[in-house]
């Protein structure tokens, strides 16, 4: 399993990071889990094809996660040429979200002939599915309800394991959601500064010895983050950092 940080930065683009965006490989084809408005950009940068990702998969559907679905389907019609079929996989809900932000961007496209196949599933913590080669486990986030269900997910693959916790608070799922994976990678919003919907790295602190993951690697982190220059007990994520499980 191969994991790519297309976008590492939050809502902002602080630090001149794109948003949410990461590229997991896993046998054949590529997954994106989140792809928010400045994806494409970042596929583009890396030099990626787009008709090599199989699956977008989200974690909820703030835009900074989600919005940039609507372009990445205009690029499979128009400039990728797109065949293969795609699946768009996430919360419950999530295709009622698809439709709504897709018609108000490019009206009349989703129901419009695509060009390639698209089918969309849920993937919800009563009903984890295997995507990609990849067994994907949902766990519930603490985040934004409206923009929600918020979700974390667990990938098991080629005997490995990575989990994310896309944007949440600390939680009392985080423990299962990291338990012996080979990598959690973590949203880490603030330094110190406590918020209701996001972590910071004080409270991922206090609470490491309880997430037994191997490797920790920090991201969508906000401008007190990125301020902070001091050492760390984890990685930091940056735009185009490629971690081999």
């Amino acid at each position: 399993m191969q994991l790519t940080f297309i976008g590492t930065g939050d809502a902002f683009c602080s630090g001149g990071r794109l948003n949410t965006c990461l590229m997991l490989e896993a046998g054949a084809g590529a997954m994106l889990v989140d792809c928010g408005a400045t994806s494409m950009l970042g596929l583009t940068c890396a030099g990626i094809d787009r008709n090599v990702i199989t699956t977008l998969l989200f974690t909820h559907f703030h835009g900074d996660h989600f919005a940039g679905l609507p372009f990445f389907l205009l690029d499979g019609r128009f400039v990728a040429r797109r065949k293969a079929p795609l699946t768009i996989a996430g919360p419950k809900g999530i295709e009622a979200r698809c439709r709504q932000i897709v018609e108000a961007t490019f009206p009349g496209f989703w129901d419009g002939p695509q060009g390639y196949p698209v089918s969309v599933i849920e993937v919800t913590p009563e009903a984890p599915a295997t995507l990609n080669g990849m067994a994907i486990t949902a766990f519930p986030a603490v985040h934004d309800e409206r923009a929600g269900p918020c979700q974390s997910y667990r990938f098991a693959a080629e005997g490995k394991v990575l989990a994310f916790t896309g944007d949440t608070a600390w939680n009392e799922n985080l423990p299962a959601l990291a338990a012996g994976a080979d990598v959690l990678v973590s949203e880490c919003y603030t330094f110190d500064l406590p918020l209701p919907s996001h972590l910071s790295w004080r409270e991922i602190a206090a609470n490491r010895d309880r997430l037994t993951c191997r490797r920790l690697v920090l991201t969508h982190m906000g401008p007190q983050m990125l301020a902070h220059a001091g050492p760390l007990a984890a990685e930091r994520a940056f735009d185009g950092m490629v971690v081999a499980l």
